[in-house]
């Protein structure tokens, strides 16, 4: 039967489960309510399109397999490319997908589609799954923002990543993994100065608020409160003073130091963290360029897997790895792969997927899945339920619209669900 147009299984609403009453409060469905306080996001997002055929699905000695080997992981029978050896050793950590299969194949839709799970004939604008997360599991105990961006570049909050939610969930970007210009009190301002300061704000929030849209007022107070939490915890941006053993694990580049502070954001509590890698829409010279990036992911994702697990944040922490699309079986004249959305690969570990596995296959030049596919919004259900959220009878409210959180013709991939 085809998941993706299996009907609904029946389970516990939240409208049944609110209507339970304060009998629920000492139920097993409450304890684990409470639970989900505590689980957290990681999303690696490499932006352009990592290429299957040298990471997660490797096809040596075929037409299209490109001129690198295949190794052996930690788990039977599963190989990676030799350009991840570290990856290769914590397979048994990983649930990969392989048989990913999309619609766009331009940079301008696909991205937006993946990251906001493509709900179907919606002429809404969606939000990003980090903002659904913020808006259903909200900021968590830690009160630090709960959806935050590591990325090379400029900063700032990004509003727009929340749809119709309303910018209050939007992300706040760390450009290049740093704190936000002018985060910390000025040393001539007095703590007393600066308390009758926040006291004349909250009167001007009061008369500002007045006269404007409700959504409008939640994000300018948020902003403000974000930036008294990041103020209290502004170590974790500092990545000199952890132990230099570390900060060569994850690698001196850009994206290995990006990896180490979302590893502090995640200790100090953030509910949804996205680190992004730019660079990897490789139309020329691709097999060279894969020599430099695909070794520096390895190290980083695979220091950060460790460093979750020794913690012990990995069994609370989902984990995600994925691209807009993949690469191209076919090599082009540049030496270079293209776009391709037809058979792609994500990969993902830790809370609430299952370890050690690999869910479908290609075939045997890479072009075209064998098995059954898998679109975005598959995965959007996977996801959901892996926080335990069920996807499909939880919605959203879009100015009074129930909307659903993810494609509402798909089903989970059940097979990676722990």
């Amino acid at each position: 039967m085809n998941p993706l147009c299996t009907p609904r299984e029946h389970s516990l609403s939240r409208r049944a489960f609110l209507g339970g009453g304060l009998s629920l409060l000492a139920s097993p469905v409450l304890a684990e309510a409470m639970r989900q306080k505590d689980k957290q996001v990681l999303f690696v997002w490499l932006d352009g399109g990592l290429s299957q055929l040298e990471s997660w699905d490797p096809k040596p000695n075929t037409e299209f397999g490109g001129p690198f080997r295949s190794i052996k992981t930690s788990v039977p029978g599963v190989h990676f490319c030799e350009l991840m050896p570290k990856l290769a050793k914590q397979a048994h950590k990983l649930c990969v997908v392989r048989s990913m299969c999309t619609k766009d194949n331009a940079h301008s839709s696909g991205v937006d589609r993946i990251q906001r799970g493509d709900p179907k004939n919606r002429g809404v604008p969606y939000p990003h799954f980090g903002a659904g997360v913020a808006k259903l599991l909200g900021p968590g105990a830690s009160g630090l923002p709960p959806y935050v961006w590591i990325k090379p570049g400029s900063g700032g909050f990004r509003a727009e990543d929340a749809g119709f939610l309303g910018p209050k969930y939007g992300s706040l970007a760390f450009g290049d993994g740093k704190p936000p210009d002018n985060l910390l009190r000025h040393p001539d301002i007095t703590a007393e100065q600066n308390a009758a300061r926040t006291e004349l704000r909250t009167m001007l929030d009061k008369r500002f608020a007045a006269k404007r849209d409700k959504r409008v007022v939640e994000a300018n107070a948020s902003v403000f409160d974000m930036a008294e939490k990041l103020m209290a915890r502004a170590d974790i941006f500092d990545t000199t003073k952890l132990p230099e053993r570390d900060r060569e694990r994850y690698g001196r580049h850009d994206f290995g130091q990006h990896m180490l502070v979302a590893r502090q954001m995640l200790e100090a509590g953030v509910r949804f963290v996205k680190v992004t890698s730019y660079g990897w829409d490789t139309h020329g010279d691709h097999f060279n360029s894969q020599t430099t990036m695909i070794p520096k992911f390895d190290q980083a994702f695979s220091a950060m897997l460790e460093d979750l697990e020794a913690s012990g944040l990995l069994k609370t922490t989902l984990v995600i790895c994925l691209s807009e699309f993949g690469r191209t079986p076919r090599i082009n004249g540049h030496v270079g792969r293209d776009h391709w959305p037809e058979a792609w690969s994500i990969a993902m570990a830790g809370h609430g997927v299952k370890h050690g596995l690999v869910i479908g296959e290609t075939n045997e030049r890479g072009t075209e899945v064998k098995s059954q596919p898998y679109d975005i919004g598959a995965a959007f259900h996977t996801w959901y339920q892996a926080l335990g959220i069920d996807s499909h009878h939880t919605e959203f409210d879009n100015a009074g619209q129930p909307l659903p959180i993810a494609h509402d013709e798909m089903m989970q991939i059940k097979e990676a669900l722990a």
